[in-house]
């Protein structure tokens, strides 16, 4: 294995502590309305999180972020920032972003020497970004000379495999069905990336209105493990 790519597998371990444990991202809601309640269910409302949200929004972002840091253009990195940003409508979910961004990027500060985290670090304390985990995740895999499309990869695998952690802790799933969940989900995470590489920025923001109103909904579910 390439060597550069074992501190990308430290930032996908679920131990890596961004916070991404607190949020549901509306799977929540989805359980408390019944629809979610088991393996298949969940498989399911994960299949359509994954290429009708995560694909045009975070996932693409990975891309264009790793684009522009190969063309020196940091300016098209601040562009990106504030799109992903804008394009998350429900304010639960926009804050969980923001915490989990945030935190990512106080852990990786203090494990690698990376100038764009450093400029980007700059601009969050003086409210001219907003933070986000795709963009700092991209930075650092860049910096370590990772290939785009293992970048784009290992990001979805990072975000796929917490929500699969946290479906265990809130459907309740056993341990061993979220270990499938991720097993089943490694072709479909490879499919995503290659259509990726063919979006163009224009694709970028289109989300599922179910998804988002589930996630709107979740500030008012009855009973809450999860923060969004």
């Amino acid at each position: 294995m390439n060597d550069q790519l074992f501190p990308l597998i430290q930032l996908c371990d679920s131990n890596f502590p961004t916070g991404a444990f607190s949020h549901s991202f509306g799977l929540e809601t989805y359980i408390q309305e019944g629809k979610v309640y088991n393996k298949e269910t969940f498989s399911k409302w994960l299949q359509v999180y994954l290429n009708e949200q995560l694909v045009y929004t975070d996932g693409l972002a990975c891309r264009l972020v790793y684009e522009a840091l190969e063309k020196d253009d940091i300016q098209k990195v601040w562009n990106l920032d504030q799109m992903l940003i804008a394009q998350i409508l429900p304010r639960e979910t926009r804050e969980g972003t923001h915490r989990v961004g945030e935190r990512m990027l106080s852990i990786v500060e203090s494990l690698y020497d990376v100038p764009a985290l450093s400029l980007y670090r700059n601009r969050i304390d003086n409210n001219q970004s907003f933070g986000h985990s795709a963009i700092v995740f991209t930075m650092v895999a860049h910096h370590l000379s990772a290939s785009k499309s293992t970048a784009v990869l290992y990001y979805l695998y990072m975000t796929i495999s917490s929500l699969v952690q946290n479906a265990v802790r809130g459907i309740p799933l056993g341990q061993t069905a979220g270990q499938k969940t991720i097993r089943e989900f490694q072709s479909l995470l490879q499919d995503a990336v290659k259509k990726i590489e063919c979006l163009d920025e224009d694709d970028f923001g289109i989300v599922s209105p179910g998804l988002e109103l589930s996630q709107m909904k979740h500030e008012r579910v009855n009973i809450r493990i999860f923060m969004s």
